[in-house]
């Protein structure tokens, strides 16, 4: 992927966020990827790129409580 793909992707995060730079952004892109960042990085940091199935698969995993803590 290019880097510039993601320069132009619109980059949201949790409403539940705190505002104190420890939160991650993901941004949906055109082709069904989704991106994942650290939002202290101000956009100048690496990013996760995940595929449609990947991100669906991660979804079910929080909906399920895969995640929980122990």
């Amino acid at each position: 992927m290019k880097s510039s793909d993601l320069r132009v992707a619109v980059w949201r995060k949790s409403s539940r966020s705190a505002n104190n730079g420890q939160c991650v952004e993901v941004a949906f892109l055109g082709d069904g990827r989704v991106a994942m960042r650290d939002s202290k990085d101000l956009g100048a940091g690496p990013a996760l790129v995940f595929t449609h199935a990947e991100w669906a698969a991660f979804e079910g995993g929080v909906q399920e409580g895969e995640f929980g803590r122990p």
